[in-house]
């Protein structure tokens, strides 16, 4: 279809007038997309609102992660995504990597009760339900450090997985130890192993660009997402979580200049002055990126056809168990 932005908006917005459907969009959505969202928010908040809402069918503007976390939280919802876009960082961990890296930690001379694991929500659903069996918990960027603070007093090694950079900054702002599994380090040393995954959109900031925008402007501010290497968090003035972002940058007085580690799309909405992208190129997510206007249009009209299209199901066993990791943080 060659519909122009203004028509499928227009469409859009008509279907959503007749149908039970609730349409949630994630920060990093098309501007456009976003705007169509009903809940907007951040991965967690999204799903915590959705299971509110009481329409039949929710369409969720994001990646597959996320449709799948409504689904396992809000098992009797009918969840479709527009794209099912996989987040490059949950595809770097599976089941059967995971299961591998525990073997490693045992081979080091750690043993599996000795091992407490937390997922961060950016995973699939096989991963926290393995997480979920082993009597660990999933976090999110904004409660990492609650989490592992809980986690810790059980007494065990923390394994967290995916995010080597969430882990790490974690681990400094507490003062503790950490490694990456593989990286040559005695694992039985640290506090917190972490896997060795990554968001590929916050790998693009670096030491350089601090430096870059510091010298231009003095007197600047650097905000960063803690998904960042720690090379670039141990040089900001703020490292939060993509709504402490929001809420840090906002408060902000309008001629205070910030530089922002983030995905493009989110920081170019923030605020019209004083807001710089800190990077050369542009951090935009290529997956998140993956939803258009016509496939939200396209997801609408087969609900409407009574036909709908890229709904998400999770197998009664991954969903029971990775329930449970995500309960065990909603709960706290």
């Amino acid at each position: 279809m060659n519909y122009t932005q203004e028509v499928y908006k227009e469409k859009i917005l008509a279907l959503k007038s007749r149908l039970s459907v609730t349409v949630v969009a994630h920060f990093y959505q098309r501007d456009e997309v976003f705007e169509m969202g009903d809940i907007v928010g951040d991965s967690l908040e999204l799903a915590k609102k959705a299971m509110a809402d009481d329409k039949a069918f929710v369409v969720f503007c994001g990646v597959g992660f996320m449709g799948q976390s409504l689904k396992i939280l809000s098992p009797e919802k009918r969840v479709v995504m527009p794209k099912i876009a996989c987040c490059a960082m949950a595809k770097m961990i599976n089941g059967l990597y995971y299961d591998q890296s525990i073997q490693k930690l045992e081979d080091a001379g750690i043993k599996s009760e000795d091992i407490l694991p937390i997922t961060y929500i950016n995973s699939d659903a096989a991963v926290k339900a393995r997480v979920g069996k082993m009597g660990g918990m999933v976090c999110t960027s904004a409660n990492a450090q609650m989490i592992i603070t809980k986690a810790l007093a059980e007494g065990k090694k923390i394994l967290f997985v995916p995010d080597r950079c969430l882990g790490q900054n974690i681990a400094n702002m507490m003062g503790l130890k950490s490694c990456v599994i593989g990286d040559g380090s005695d694992p039985k040393e640290s506090d917190i192993i972490c896997y060795d995954g990554f968001c590929s959109v916050h790998q693009l900031f670096s030491v350089e660009d601090i430096a870059f925008y510091r010298n231009k402007y003095p007197g600047i501010l650097i905000a960063v997402h803690p998904e960042c290497d720690p090379a670039i968090c141990d040089r900001a003035d703020f490292v939060g979580s993509t709504s402490q972002l929001i809420n840090y940058i906002q408060a902000l007085p309008a001629d205070q200049k910030v530089a922002v580690g983030t995905e493009f799309n989110m920081v170019n909405r923030l605020r019209p002055a004083n807001t710089y992208i800190l990077s050369s190129t542009k951090p935009e997510c290529p997956t998140m990126n993956e939803t258009t206007l016509e496939d939200l249009y396209l997801t609408l009209k087969a609900i409407d056809e009574g036909a709908p299209i890229n709904e998400i199901f999770v197998d009664e066993d991954t969903a029971y168990w990775a329930k449970i990791a995500l309960e065990r943080m909603m709960a706290l």
